[in-house]
């Protein structure tokens, strides 16, 4: 087993859980899932969520749009109800 404490925390969204911070990881071996302890934003729980459950929040600067998974559950990772969308404005 091994506990690694993410410094900085990951910002996460854990379905059907909500928009947190992934604050460590614990990894059980080959054989389970890595587990994700997060601390959810609204509620102030912290959940050991396993990986299957995780995605990374949307991130505009890194082209990353809002996880089709958390569109569903009808939450959003960026406190944003659309990923932003750069606009090119051509000069004249």
């Amino acid at each position: 087993m091994s506990f690694q404490q993410l410094e900085p925390p990951i910002p996460v969204h854990v379905l059907d859980k909500g928009a947190g911070f992934a604050i460590a990881v614990i990894d059980y071996g080959q054989e389970h899932n890595l587990i994700w302890v997060t601390a959810i934003n609204d509620t102030g729980e912290i959940w050991c969520a396993p990986n299957p459950r995780v995605r990374m929040q949307a991130n505009w600067t890194m082209g990353r749009v809002k996880p089709p998974a958390v569109a569903r559950s009808g939450g959003d990772c960026s406190g944003a109800d659309e990923p932003m969308r750069a606009e090119i404005v051509k000069p004249n």
